[in-house]
């Protein structure tokens, strides 16, 4: 791949996702993208740019964002942020809004659907307590194809052997063959819409808690800046932020601080 080609691309998918690639991932690009040019009957990545160059085709163009945007996703990841929803988070929102009796949670990013079910799951463990409660979770992603996956429920054997407790396995999945199904009442819980985190979040509405955890890291500063902008003037004042673990807002945003003691857990400034 030469290098006018990589900017050629790169620059595409900076203006429609977000993402940032640096030279070193120019492998990335080959093999993300030579299934694309595949499934378009083209020989390749040299012939993928070549079209691109020469026509544009929207299809394409986001046939090669999904591509590329489509991230690794695995239930409880990282399992700390889901105990500190299960004992910080949900316990405050319970006392907190009390007289609503309403939650609102933002997936963003969701990807196959790992994380959304695993708040769904988490908060069926609570029902006893959420009787009487409407509980919205908002699972969002620039992919079409990848929020169909989600949407159906559907899971290998080695996806749900990662991070998904035993227990929730019997529980709420179905097996068929070397596949799991989500129940349909956890499925229920999550509405998922197509968005890009590039674009105004305002018409998603307000959120009491917003995940967006393994983003940020492949955006530039600029475009993290704007990101957090955008959910801090959708979430409520005394929401929560969920960040990963590598992920940070200093010298990012300042409408964002840590909530002392707790890792990739951030409230907003102003009521703090």
């Amino acid at each position: 791949m030469n290098v006018k080609d990589f900017e050629y691309i790169s620059d595409i998918l900076k203006q429609r996702s977000g993402l940032v690639l640096n030279q070193d991932k120019s492998y990335l690009l080959e093999s993300r993208l030579n299934p694309v040019a595949r499934r378009w009957n083209l020989s390749g990545f040299d012939e993928l740019i070549q079209k691109l160059r020469t026509s544009s085709d929207e299809r394409l163009l986001v046939d090669i964002t999904e591509a590329m945007t489509t991230n690794e996703s695995f239930f409880f990841r990282d399992q700390k942020p889901f105990d500190q929803f299960r004992d910080l988070v949900l316990p405050q929102l319970l006392e907190k809004r009390a007289a609503t009796k309403s939650i609102r949670i933002w997936s963003a990013a969701c990807s196959s659907g790992q994380e959304p079910y695993s708040l769904a799951m988490l908060l069926d463990e609570a029902k006893a307590k959420l009787m009487g409660w409407k509980i919205e979770i908002v699972a969002t992603d620039l992919s079409n194809e990848i929020l169909q996956k989600a949407k159906d429920g559907v899971y290998t054997q080695f996806e749900v052997q990662r991070g998904l407790p035993i227990n929730f396995l019997m529980k709420h999945f179905t097996q068929d063959g070397d596949r799991w199904q989500i129940s349909q009442d956890i499925r229920r819980m999550v509405t998922f819409k197509p968005f890009n985190l590039l674009s105004s979040p305002a018409g998603l509405g307000r959120f009491d808690v917003i995940f967006c955890r393994n983003v940020l890291i492949y955006f530039d500063q600029p475009t993290k800046s704007k990101v957090l902008s955008g959910m801090s003037g959708i979430m409520q004042d005394d929401g929560f932020l969920y960040l990963g673990g590598a992920e940070t807002v200093l010298g990012i945003s300042d409408d964002f601080k840590l909530i002392p003691g707790q890792r990739g857990v951030y409230g907003l400034t102003r009521n703090m």
